[in-house]
Protein backbone atom coordinates (compact mmCIF):
# COMPACT_ATOMS: atom_id res chain seq x y z
CA UNK A 1 0.00 0.00 0.00
CA UNK A 2 1.36 3.48 -1.16
CA UNK A 3 0.72 5.76 1.48
CA UNK A 4 0.83 9.85 0.73
CA UNK A 5 1.43 12.46 3.27
CA UNK A 6 1.02 16.03 2.31
CA UNK A 7 1.41 19.25 3.54
CA UNK A 8 -1.00 22.01 2.50
CA UNK A 9 -0.35 25.58 2.21
CA UNK A 10 -2.56 28.49 0.73
CA UNK A 11 -0.55 28.10 -2.65
CA UNK A 12 1.21 24.40 -2.81
CA UNK A 13 1.63 21.24 -1.13
CA UNK A 14 4.87 19.54 -0.31
CA UNK A 15 4.03 15.60 -0.91
CA UNK A 16 5.97 12.35 0.10
CA UNK A 17 5.22 8.73 -0.42
CA UNK A 18 5.53 5.96 2.09
CA UNK A 19 6.08 2.47 0.68
CA UNK A 20 7.32 -0.17 2.00
CA UNK A 21 8.96 1.66 5.03
CA UNK A 22 10.78 3.74 2.11
CA UNK A 23 10.12 7.53 2.18
CA UNK A 24 10.18 9.32 -1.33
CA UNK A 25 10.08 13.00 -1.68
CA UNK A 26 7.70 13.45 -4.53
CA UNK A 27 8.19 17.50 -4.90
CA UNK A 28 6.01 20.38 -4.27
CA UNK A 29 2.20 20.75 -6.54
CA UNK A 30 0.63 23.94 -7.15
CA UNK A 31 -2.82 23.42 -5.04
CA UNK A 32 -5.33 25.44 -7.91
CA UNK A 33 -8.42 23.61 -9.55
CA UNK A 34 -7.04 23.56 -12.98
CA UNK A 35 -3.21 22.37 -12.53
CA UNK A 36 -2.26 20.16 -14.86
CA UNK A 37 -0.10 17.63 -11.86
CA UNK A 38 -3.17 17.23 -9.71
CA UNK A 39 -2.43 13.97 -9.18
CA UNK A 40 0.73 12.68 -7.47
CA UNK A 41 0.21 9.85 -9.31
CA UNK A 42 -0.69 6.05 -9.66
CA UNK A 43 2.17 3.48 -9.13
CA UNK A 44 0.20 1.10 -6.77
CA UNK A 45 -2.73 -0.82 -6.79
CA UNK A 46 -4.09 1.03 -3.20
CA UNK A 47 -3.22 4.76 -2.36
CA UNK A 48 -4.14 6.40 0.57
CA UNK A 49 -3.31 10.30 0.88
CA UNK A 50 -3.44 11.68 4.37
CA UNK A 51 -3.42 15.46 4.49
CA UNK A 52 -4.05 18.04 7.66
CA UNK A 53 -6.89 19.74 8.40
CA UNK A 54 -6.64 23.39 6.93
CA UNK A 55 -9.23 25.52 5.52
CA UNK A 56 -8.53 24.25 1.86
CA UNK A 57 -8.34 20.66 2.62
CA UNK A 58 -11.47 19.64 1.73
CA UNK A 59 -11.15 21.17 -1.78
CA UNK A 60 -7.86 19.59 -2.30
CA UNK A 61 -9.58 16.60 -1.20
CA UNK A 62 -12.19 16.82 -4.11
CA UNK A 63 -9.63 17.61 -6.74
CA UNK A 64 -7.53 14.17 -5.75
CA UNK A 65 -9.92 11.89 -4.88
CA UNK A 66 -10.78 10.55 -8.62
CA UNK A 67 -6.85 9.69 -8.33
CA UNK A 68 -6.71 7.79 -4.99
CA UNK A 69 -8.42 5.24 -3.98
CA UNK A 70 -9.38 7.09 -0.45
CA UNK A 71 -8.59 10.40 0.96
CA UNK A 72 -8.19 10.68 4.87
CA UNK A 73 -8.27 14.71 6.59
CA UNK A 74 -6.23 14.38 9.87
CA UNK A 75 -7.10 16.70 12.94
CA UNK A 76 -4.35 19.24 13.52
CA UNK A 77 -5.26 19.39 16.88
CA UNK A 78 -4.54 15.58 17.52
CA UNK A 79 -1.43 15.79 15.49
CA UNK A 80 0.26 17.71 17.54
CA UNK A 81 3.58 16.46 17.45
CA UNK A 82 3.98 18.09 14.16
CA UNK A 83 3.67 21.63 15.96
CA UNK A 84 5.55 20.58 18.64
CA UNK A 85 8.78 19.45 16.41
CA UNK A 86 11.97 21.36 16.98
CA UNK A 87 13.08 20.89 13.21
CA UNK A 88 10.24 21.51 11.31
CA UNK A 89 9.64 21.75 7.70
CA UNK A 90 7.05 21.06 4.69
CA UNK A 91 8.83 17.83 4.13
CA UNK A 92 9.45 16.77 7.17
CA UNK A 93 5.63 17.47 8.22
CA UNK A 94 3.95 15.45 5.42
CA UNK A 95 6.52 12.72 6.16
CA UNK A 96 5.09 12.67 9.71
CA UNK A 97 1.62 12.35 8.34
CA UNK A 98 2.55 8.76 6.52
CA UNK A 99 4.26 7.46 9.29
CA UNK A 100 1.68 8.46 11.55
CA UNK A 101 -0.92 6.67 9.59
CA UNK A 102 1.47 3.60 8.66
CA UNK A 103 1.46 3.01 12.30
CA UNK A 104 -2.25 3.45 13.19
CA UNK A 105 -2.01 6.41 15.57
CA UNK A 106 -3.45 9.20 13.10
CA UNK A 107 -6.91 9.62 13.51
CA UNK A 108 -9.22 11.36 10.92
CA UNK A 109 -11.77 14.18 10.44
CA UNK A 110 -15.15 13.04 9.58
CA UNK A 111 -15.69 14.78 6.05
CA UNK A 112 -19.30 15.94 4.79
CA UNK A 113 -20.69 14.42 1.63
CA UNK A 114 -21.56 17.27 -0.75
CA UNK A 115 -25.08 17.87 0.29
CA UNK A 116 -24.25 18.35 3.84
CA UNK A 117 -21.53 20.34 2.96
CA UNK A 118 -23.78 22.56 0.35
CA UNK A 119 -25.93 22.93 3.18
CA UNK A 120 -23.60 24.13 5.69
CA UNK A 121 -22.27 26.72 2.87
CA UNK A 122 -25.95 28.18 2.54
CA UNK A 123 -26.68 27.79 6.27
CA UNK A 124 -23.38 30.16 6.79
CA UNK A 125 -24.00 32.88 4.03
CA UNK A 126 -27.50 33.26 5.56
CA UNK A 127 -25.97 34.00 9.33
CA UNK A 128 -23.60 36.20 7.92
CA UNK A 129 -26.32 38.29 5.69
CA UNK A 130 -28.89 38.64 8.71
CA UNK A 131 -25.95 40.19 10.93
CA UNK A 132 -24.87 42.39 8.06
CA UNK A 133 -28.45 43.18 8.18
CA UNK A 134 -28.41 43.57 12.14
CA UNK A 135 -25.07 46.15 11.94
CA UNK A 136 -27.16 48.03 9.45
CA UNK A 137 -30.12 48.17 10.87
CA UNK A 138 -27.95 49.78 14.13
CA UNK A 139 -25.96 51.86 11.69
CA UNK A 140 -29.28 54.26 10.86
CA UNK A 141 -30.96 53.98 14.32
CA UNK A 142 -27.01 55.15 15.69
CA UNK A 143 -26.97 57.52 12.76
CA UNK A 144 -30.39 59.24 13.19
CA UNK A 145 -29.52 59.34 17.29
CA UNK A 146 -26.75 61.43 16.81
CA UNK A 147 -28.68 64.04 14.33
CA UNK A 148 -31.48 64.26 17.09
CA UNK A 149 -34.23 62.45 14.55
CA UNK A 150 -36.94 61.07 16.80
CA UNK A 151 -37.82 57.30 16.39
CA UNK A 152 -40.03 56.19 13.59
CA UNK A 153 -43.61 56.86 14.20
CA UNK A 154 -44.37 53.05 12.60
CA UNK A 155 -42.28 51.77 15.02
CA UNK A 156 -39.94 49.81 12.94
CA UNK A 157 -37.97 52.33 10.42
CA UNK A 158 -36.71 49.44 8.24
CA UNK A 159 -39.57 47.12 8.55
CA UNK A 160 -42.17 47.21 5.61
CA UNK A 161 -44.44 49.92 7.35
CA UNK A 162 -41.63 51.97 8.25
CA UNK A 163 -40.57 51.70 4.56
CA UNK A 164 -44.11 52.41 3.07
CA UNK A 165 -45.23 54.95 6.09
Amino acid sequence: MRIIGMDIHGVAAEVVSLLDGEIVKLGRFKCCATSSRSSPGRNSPTMIIWIEATGNAAAVAEVLSPYVDRIVIANPKQVHMIAHAKVKTDTIDATVLAKLYASGFLPEVWVPDPGTLALRRQVTRRTQLVRQRSRLKNLIQSILHAHLIPPCPHGNLVGSAGANG
